[in-house]
């Protein structure tokens, strides 16, 4: 087993939470664990509440459903279903910032309005 040293920046607050995570263990499983909190809500893949912009490192993300391969190498991941595979440098997006980059252009098509909490 690896540990990796993991920095996640919220640019919203402007701070940086770290913390070690095992190659065999989720990256948010592991930092809650660590007492870190950081936005999640199906915690299997499928949504993009907990999506990052990897800045620098690589993740495993096999499960991840609700992010598009395209998006993945354009760099974005999803730390509920993710594995660190070198340490990570990450940073937190804004609300709904990848889910309208992976449905947005549904959105548009059917002209339909989108609202944001924000």
């Amino acid at each position: 087993m690896t540990n990796y040293n993991v920095e996640i920046f919220d640019p919203r607050s402007g701070t940086t939470v770290r913390g070690t995570v095992a190659d065999n263990e989720y990256i948010l499983d592991a930092l809650e664990r660590q007492g870190v909190l950081l936005p999640c809500a199906c915690c299997a893949g499928a949504c993009t509440t907990c999506a990052v912009k990897i800045k620098a490192g690589r993740i495993e993300q096999k499960e991840a459903v609700g992010l598009s391969r395209t998006l993945q190498q354009q760099g974005y991941g999803l730390i509920c279903i993710g594995y660190a595979r070198s340490d990570l440098h990450l940073e937190l997006q804004k609300e709904d910032e990848v889910y309208l980059l992976q449905f947005g252009q549904y959105f548009q098509q059917q002209k339909r309005p989108w609202f944001s909490w924000s």
